[in-house]
Parts: C-alpha cells; structure tokens; sequence
C-alpha cells in the first residue's frame, strides 16, 4: 500500500498517478507487489522515468510485457544516485527493506531534509543497522544526524505479538514436514512474492523440485522463474506443490482432504506460512471455563509461535512475517529517533507507536521549519490575525480516528490531549489543500473527488432545453433521469463551464463516472409550466 508523498517534495514513491495537478519529477519503486505498482502500466518514459532495484524491474516485466525498460532507471542495494532538480540536486540511496526479493527502503537528502521512505519492510537489528551511522542512536544516545520525516510500514503496528525471525520460521515449516512422513503430497501455500526463501529451504533439505501449476498459477511461475527457477518443476509427481493461498484457502483445503479420504489416501499436508491468522486470531485466550490463568494463555501464545499450529480446517500455520511486528517498529523508532513519523498504512497508523506519542508533536517545530515548506504551507506565527490572513489551529501529529472503511474521510490533524498551537497561514493558493500525511493510495479517488466537488459552489443555470421535458411528459420519467441527460444541454456562466470542464477531465482521468449536478426542482417545474402554455 502506498500513500502521495506532501507537495513540497519533488518526488514520488510507489504512486503513479494520472492527475496532472499531482505529477511528480521524480518517481520511485520500493518494490514489487501489486499494491505498490497501482497505475505504472499507463505510463511512459516521456512522463517520467521511475527508479527502481533491477530485480523489481524483471520481476515488473513479467507481469506488464507491455512496458519498455527504458522507462526505468536502476538502483541497486548500497548504491547513491544523485537526481538534479530544479529547486536542487538531492541524493537517494537504496537499503535492503527485508520484505521481497528487489524490495529497498529509500533514503532522501536534500534541501528538503532527511527522509526515510521504508515501502513495505521488516525492521529488525541487521536491518536497521545497514542504514548510515550517522542516523543511528548508541547506547540511549541521540545519533548525530537527525532523520526529519520516516515514511514508515505500520501494518501491524497494532499487534502487541513478538513474531519469530524469517529464519526461525522456516525451521518450523521444515520440522511440520519431518513430523508427517505419511503425507505423499505437501502443499504450501506460498504463492506470494517475498516466500521464495521458504520453497528453496524446503528443496534443499528434502532434495525436491517443487510443482507449480502453470494452467492456474502462472503468474508465480513466471515469478520463480525468475528468482529461483533451479527449484521449479513441472512435474505433478512431484512430492511438494505450490498452493495458492488466496483467495478460498480453507474450501480448497477442504476438497483436497476430502479427495484423500474419499481415495483411502494418506491426508496431504497442507501448510500456510502467514501472520495474518496470528494477528486476527484470539481464540487462545478462552478455555472450557471461558477463560485462561495468565501464565496458561502466555505458555500456548509462546506454542503457537514456536511450531506449527493446526486449525479446525486441517490447515497447518507458521507465523512467517514480511513486516514488522510493533516491537520491532518500537524498537527501530528508538534507535533512528525521528523528528517525525508518517504511517504508510491508513487502517494501523503511526501515532499507535508508544514513540509517536511521546516525540512527535507540532509544537516542536517553528515558523520557519522546512517542515512546513514540506507541506507547502507559508506560515506566520503571530498574536494577531491580520485582515488577508486565514487562522488555523492545529494540534499534534494525531491521524483522525475514523473508520478505516470510511473512504469518504480523509485524514486530518486532531488532538484532545495535548495543548494546541495558534498558527497564522498566509492567504490560500490556488492549489489544493493537502493533510499532514498525504492521501492513501487505496482511498485517494474518492478523496480527490471530495476535494474537487468543493471547488463548485454553485451550478449556474439559465434555461432548460424544452425538448427533454416534453419527452419527460410522454415517457413519464422522474425528474431526476431528465435533469442528469439534460445537464450538458444547460448554458452556463464562463467560469461554471471552466470548472465543470477540469471536473469532468479529472473523473475521466480516473475512469470514474462523471457526476452531473441536478438542476433545482423549481427551475425544472417552473420551466415544465412554461412550456405547456406555449
């Protein structure tokens, strides 16, 4: 999941988007999983190169044949690359984000400050520490460089579990193999980009190919292919096959149990490496009495994460985590101590960090802190609200607490705990307005049309075409149907026609539907009048 980096920087990480008003001169790709490449397909070299790991470029191939690889600009782990711009050159530098094969965290320097943009990642010791000394904090000491902003992967970041390593979770999938030498067939569910360690662990050790079916899952053979195609077989006599793990995991878990007995089979084994079913499920904290001693429900929390569970389905879980565990999150924030910290994921946000609450707040920065330029804000601090100026009152780093369903909100600035700060702005641009933490990737659509929709106070309408209304009589339609067909007959003020043009522009840049405003029900009734009487 990616979200649109604030106006006041010159670059772009993980979005593409085809709104002219957000086009960036520089764009960037963590890595490649589909949520992190939403739009790159409809864009070319001309519009923009995109800098990428050479790794997540093939991979990127693979899946849009289509694009040309002169549209992409390598950077590899450890390498600096200088980008000149206009309002000055600024260095990038790429770090293994210890998510997926090609993934990369990128570090920005430049006027505009010091940036960390981690994409999706797993945040452990080794992993921090592959970052520049400067940024690193020793022994409770505050690093000598300070990192301004961290754009930072929160997705369980409301998970109080300590995962195992990726290392430690491999071993238990190995182990659950040995526990079951009667399974003639082992199906593991690893068709995701980022578990290929897993399938080559697993051939190494029992010295076997593994079966992927091209017929329903050619995308992850084309993906094997490309980082590990020594393991890839496709042979269906083949003791170990790739399962794919969404959608419909238990259904198809089911009808191949059920195939087996049915058979007089030995039961296949059927193996899910995944924190998902860790992090949504609690049913370990219940018991026949319906409850758990402290000391029970932590010695079963610590069996769940050290073997191989079995749920009711017949399905076998390993908690193998691509991103980090909230401690580990904790942990990291301690160590690089950021001025400030911007959750990537809308639904598990930044401030849930214990660190976030405590060190990132707005009264900490002046008037004159490039952190407002970040924001593409001019700002005042003063006692007085001059006549031109508009009063805005904002409060620490809290993201709104709504729903994360509710696509309709964006994220605001609010705080009932802490003491707000009077900041005078200068007066509004013409731009848009725009969030502390920018806009989701995954909502941004409706946001934007929520934006654009203020713009039109009014819809200026002079005349009714008579046409439509007679057919109205003769059809009897509601007046809604005739309003929304009548809409592009109405002849309208310039500057009504101008922003009702931009609008219809930006949905269809979309491949959104245009929404046409309804004249008022009385111009309609008025105008229906008028003309039964000629």
């Amino acid at each position: 999941m990616a979200i649109e980096m604030p106006r006041g920087l010159p670059f772009s990480v993980d979005t593409f988007t085809t709104t002219k008003k957000r086009i960036k001169r520089h764009h960037f790709l963590t890595h490649a999983h589909k949520d992190h490449t939403v739009g790159i397909s409809h864009h070319s070299a001309v519009v923009f190169p995109i800098y990428s790991t050479s790794l997540t470029i093939s991979l990127l191939l693979q899946r849009h044949p289509h694009l040309d690889e002169s549209f992409f600009l390598r950077i590899e782990i450890g390498q600096t690359v200088i980008v000149d711009d206009p309002d000055g050159c600024f260095n990038v530098t790429a770090f293994d984000a210890n998510h997926c094969p090609g993934a990369v965290m990128f570090l920005f320097e430049g006027s505009f400050g010091n940036i960390l943009h981690t994409g999706d990642c797993r945040l452990t010791i080794d992993c921090i520490h592959n970052l520049p000394e400067k940024y690193l904090g020793r022994q409770g000491n505050a690093p000598k460089c300070c990192l301004d902003y961290i754009f930072l992967d929160c997705t369980f970041g409301k998970s109080p579990q300590r995962f195992p390593t990726k290392h430690s979770a491999i071993r238990q999938i190995i182990n659950c193999i040995w526990n079951h030498p009667d399974a003639s067939v082992v199906y593991l569910a690893c068709d995701m980009l980022g578990q290929e360690d897993i399938l080559s662990q697993v051939s190494t050790t029992f010295g076997s190919k593994i079966y992927v079916d091209k017929a329903t899952n050619l995308e992850c053979f084309r993906l094997l292919m490309v980082i590990a195609p020594e393991i890839v077989s496709e042979d269906p006599s083949s003791r170990f096959h790739i399962f794919t793990g969404f959608p419909r995991l238990y259904e198809r878990a089911s009808a191949k149990l059920a195939e087996a007995r049915s058979k007089r089979q030995s039961e296949p084994l059927i193996i899910r490496p995944s924190a998902q079913w860790y992090v949504c499920d609690d049913d370990d904290d219940d018991d026949e009495d319906g409850f758990l001693s402290a000391s029970q429900a932590q010695k079963q929390r610590k069996v769940r994460f050290s073997e191989a569970v079995k749920d009711e389905f017949g399905v076998w879980h390993v908690c193998y985590s691509m991103h980090s565990s909230r401690e580990e999150l904790e942990s990291a924030m301690k160590v690089l101590s950021p001025r400030w910290v911007v959750s990537t994921v809308p639904s598990c946000r930044a401030m849930e960090l214990d660190y976030v609450k405590k060190n990132c707040f707005v009264s900490r920065f002046s008037s004159d802190d490039p952190f407002w330029k970040l924001l593409d804000i001019d700002m005042e601090v003063s006692s007085v609200a001059a006549t031109d100026t508009q009063t805005v009152t904002l409060s620490c780093c809290l993201m709104s607490d709504v729903d994360s369903a509710d696509t309709k909100m964006e994220p605001v600035i609010e705080s009932s705990t802490v003491k707000k700060q009077l900041l005078i702005l200068s007066p509004e641009r013409n731009n848009l307005p725009v969030t502390l933490f920018g806009r989701a990737r995954l909502s941004s659509q409706v946001s934007d049309q929520l934006h654009e929709r203020k713009v039109i106070q009014s819809t200026c309408v002079e005349e009714l075409n008579l046409e439509e209304v007679a057919e109205y009589d003769t059809k009897q339609e509601t007046i809604e149907e005739v309003s929304c067909r009548s809409f592009s007959s109405f002849s309208s003020k310039d500057t009504c026609r101008d922003l009702s043009g931009d609008l219809r522009k930006l949905y269809r840049s979309m491949n959104a539907p245009v929404p046409r405003p309804l004249p008022s029900l009385m111009e309609l009734m008025n105008a229906r009048k008028r003309h039964r009487k000629t």
